[in-house]
């Protein structure tokens, strides 16, 4: 594997600024004009490029990586983008490294921004106590409660922060917008979506945790995030969310392994979701894929048709 192509920062440049196109395709080039970015790595991959930044986020008071994929079409034109929120103790580096996603990504020219799941290195009591919440568990919420309410703030990096820099650095079109990810990410996605109509083009998920007021990973990150008053949760819970979308605008794609664990142990609640879905005629398509786990050799299988999925909403 090679080794990391670091130290270049500052601002990738868009075609027609001073640099060649052929050029761009290398990173982010020096200049004042927007925060800075340090590459970690850079991979030719499908004749793009699948690299890693490193940032210091305003909205998580830390340093944060993000994989970014950047296809062949961007080194000459403005590209969409779709971003993938990853689960339970995952980094930027399982989505790129596991699912297989940059041949169609190429072919159909989509950036794909995968962050990192949660803040790093906060020095939080008790960050690091437990795999399903704190470090690698950032549930996609903004925090209300001590100690965490300064750092943890994963709904609005996503959101807005991260967005923003990703528009500033590389060649995107800010119209064109989608997400999806995978268990906690699946949630994230679901939520973001649900929460910002119009936002986002699609949205698609794997195996996401549909219903978390009611299952003991939602119970246990949203009480610690938000407090005890349990109807504050319902805000970050994409089962109440969709009871109030205010259309039905919004194609959703659920592909769900028959034989995940952590659908037989409660813990993700699809048919919660389907049947408020259903109620309220909002279209989600569900699959519920015989003798799949929860692993990324499941996400591998069925990658391709989620890429596919957004690239007809981004018109890509």
């Amino acid at each position: 594997m090679a080794g990391p192509a670091g130290g270049a920062e500052g601002r990738w440049r868009p075609p027609g600024a001073a640099s060649s196109p052929a050029r761009s395709a290398a990173g982010p080039q020096s200049s004042s004009e927007t925060m800075a970015l340090k590459q970690v790595s850079s991979n030719k991959c499908f004749e793009g490029f699948q690299k890693v930044f490193e940032h210091d986020s305003t909205e998580l008071k830390c340093k944060m990586k993000f994989g970014i994929y950047l296809p062949p079409k961007a080194e000459t034109g403005k590209c969409p983008v779709l971003y993938w929120l990853s689960g339970l103790t995952c980094t930027e580096q399982n989505f790129i490294t596991k699912a297989g996603f940059q041949q169609a990504a190429a072919e159909h020219g989509l950036i794909v921004v995968a962050p990192d799941t949660s803040p790093r290195g906060c020095n939080i009591e008790g960050e690091e106590e437990s795999w399903d919440f704190g470090t690698g568990a950032g549930f996609y919420v903004d925090a209300t409660e001590e100690p965490w309410k300064t750092n943890y703030r994963m709904y609005s990096y996503v959101k807005d922060e991260l967005p923003k820099l990703i528009n500033a650095n590389f060649p995107t079109d800010p119209e064109r917008m989608s997400i999806f990810g995978h268990s906690m990410g699946g949630h994230g996605a679901l939520i973001l979506a649900l929460k910002n109509p119009g936002k986002y083009k699609s949205v698609s998920a794997f195996a996401p945790i549909c219903n978390p007021i009611q299952c003991q990973w939602g119970k246990k990150a949203l009480g610690g995030y938000l407090g005890s008053d349990a109807s504050k949760w319902e805000a970050y819970d994409a089962t109440q969310l969709v009871k109030s979308y205010p259309d039905s605008r919004l194609d959703i794609l659920i592909d769900q392994g028959k034989d995940d664990q952590f659908l037989s142990a409660g813990q993700l609640l699809p048919d919660n979701f389907i049947a408020a879905c259903t109620e309220r005629k909002i279209p989600v398509v569900f699959r519920l894929q015989q003798g799949y786990d929860h692993s990324y050799f499941f996400i591998s299988t069925f990658i391709n048709d989620h890429i596919k999925h957004h690239a007809k909403y981004l018109n890509a």
